[in-house]
């Protein structure tokens, strides 16, 4: 097990999260994405508080075995198995209503795309699975043998932007109708027969991105949950989060520019009605990881970090 369990995952942006955080010492922090726990190791060894959440029970048992190896961290931390969209329920349960810090990183975990039995990777041939959690029942073989044609085109549109959608998705039905679509190796190879070749990426990307959008159902209640974590935190406290891809990225933008906002209100109307106020300022503007690291870690070249503080 490395020092900061990049074995696991490699953190992103992790230096400059870190000095958007600003941990302060028994300072309560929220990390909703623990993956291999290196964001939490960091916060941890700046002397905060932690409450980690992931929907994967492996990243659990992972951090939970690494972090008892520290005797430093004993009694500062609690590792919770759940979404962290539930940040209200998981706090109240805990009875914290203050944090002086949260941190959100969008992707998935480098052991998640690495091992193959995960199905994430179409690099990599295994069971058609996709899930984070993997108590819930919904996975991509589900999707891809029992979705309709017009719901695999709506699912591969929206959610990877593939222009080629109707086409994938007509070929898929008629391959699942001669036997079942199990491993991404066949998912795969259905799609670069579907789509010409392109110049940059492999042809199977914006699908399985699509997939894995719909089993986790990542976007639905994301901006609902920077709202349930921005009122959690105190004022000065500030919210990193880290995407990876233009739709969560856009969430997490329009969330932010309308906490950002006093007001609301429909621009053709008069006077303001809606009584909004802003409950954060922007910190500064998206930063994306630097050369050396995209160099060091290509899988960071999609990586936007923007960071909104309470007022």
């Amino acid at each position: 097990m490395s020092a900061m369990g990049e074995d696991y995952h490699v953190p992103v942006l992790a230096n400059e999260c870190m000095n958007a955080l600003g941990v302060e010492r028994d300072g309560i922090y929220f990390d909703g994405t623990l993956g291999g726990g290196n964001d939490s190791e960091l916060i941890l060894r700046s002397g905060g508080r932690l409450i980690a959440v992931d929907r994967d029970s492996e990243a659990i048992d992972y951090v939970s075995a690494r972090f008892a190896a520290n005797p430093d961290f004993a009694g500062r931390y609690e590792l919770v198995h759940d979404n962290f969209k539930n940040v209200v329920e998981i706090l109240d349960r805990r009875g914290i209503d203050g944090l002086d810090g949260a941190l959100l990183d969008l992707g998935i975990s480098s052991r998640q795309v690495d091992e193959p039995q995960r199905g994430f990777s179409y690099s990599k041939d295994g069971e058609l699975d996709m899930r984070m959690d993997r108590e819930q029942v919904l996975s991509a073989m589900h999707v891809v043998n029992e979705y309709s044609a017009d719901q695999l085109v709506r699912i591969f549109f929206t959610y990877g932007e593939e222009k080629f959608a109707r086409k994938i998705a007509a070929n898929i039905v008629a391959k699942r109708k001669l036997s079942p679509i199990e491993t991404t190796a066949q998912l795969s190879d259905i799609i670069i027969d579907s789509v010409p070749s392109r110049k940059s990426g492999h042809p199977a990307k914006k699908v399985f991105q699509a997939l894995r959008i719909e089993v986790n159902n990542e976007l639905s209640g994301l901006g609902e949950a920077i709202c349930d974590i921005v009122d959690r935190l105190r004022r000065g406290a500030r919210l990193c989060v880290i995407t990876f891809h233009s739709l969560e990225d856009r969430i997490v933008k329009q969330t932010f520019a309308s906490l950002a906002t006093d007001c609301i209100c429909d621009k053709s109307l008069p006077v303001c009605v809606c009584g909004h106020k802003a409950s954060v300022k922007l910190v500064d503007k998206a930063v994306r990881p630097s050369a050396e690291e995209q160099e060091r870690n290509p899988r960071s070249k999609s990586a936007t970090l923007r960071v909104a503080e309470k007022i």
